[in-house]
Formats: structure tokens, C-alpha cells, sequence
């Protein structure tokens, strides 16, 4: 699980993120990102509406696995961002840990929140 630090809660700063957000898609996952400079650390919310698993114990399964990939890159992202990750397939609960690894990661490269290469 994330520290609270790197958690983000409320419909205001998912608003935010949503309205000022910068989409990126993958067939299961789409993230937002928007910059936070008013922040020392980025922030991180999973969101899993009930039309893609009515079940409560199923979504927060998708979320810890999810939290689980962010909490590993977390050391490799850079500058303070806010961080919207949305499911919006139940194929992520049964999807192997290796394979939605790799689709957040590509969708954090396309967003560039890792430091350039030197």
C-alpha cells in the first residue's frame, strides 16, 4: 500500500485531475496526469466504478494490485504529479501481475513521469 503521502482522497482533486489532466489509454487502464508543484510528493488515486465489477471485494483487489505497481516505481518517478489511474475492465483481477506491470509502466512512459535517461 502507498504512504499517505502519496495518496490522494475527495471528489475535489479528482475533479482537478479530470478536468486538467492529460489522458493517456491502454485497453484496460487509462491514467491522467497532471503536474503539482504545490506538492512535494506525487499523488496516486485507483478508480474502479461498480459497471466494471459490481463486487467490492473484487475492485479493491484491482486497487492493491494497482497500488502495489505504483509503490514499486514509485522511486523512479520525478517531479510532483497527481496521478488518476482508471480500470475500466474486470480483466485486470485476473490479468498476471507481470503483464499489468508492463501496461502502467508503458502508460507512465508515455506520460513522462520517469527521468529521462542519462
Amino acid at each position: 500500500m502507498l504512504t499517505l503521502p502519496h495518496r490522494f482522497h475527495g471528489h475535489g482533486s479528482l475533479r482537478y485531475v479530470y478536468k486538467n489532466g492529460t489522458a493517456f489509454r491502454s485497453r484496460v487502464v487509462t491514467i491522467k496526469v497532471s503536474k503539482n508543484p504545490h506538492r512535494q510528493h506525487s499523488r496516486f488515486a485507483v478508480v474502479i466504478s461498480k459497471k466494471v465489477l459490481k463486487s467490492a471485494v473484487g475492485r479493491n483487489r484491482i486497487r492493491r494490485r494497482v497500488y502495489e505497481v505504483v509503490r514499486l516505481e514509485l522511486p523512479k518517478i520525478t517531479a510532483p504529479h497527481d496521478v488518476a489511474i482508471m480500470i475500466f475492465s474486470s480483466e485486470a483481477m485476473t490479468m498476471p501481475h507481470d503483464e499489468l506491470r508492463s501496461i502502467i509502466i508503458g502508460l507512465f512512459t508515455d506520460a513522462g513521469l520517469y527521468n529521462p535517461p542519462s
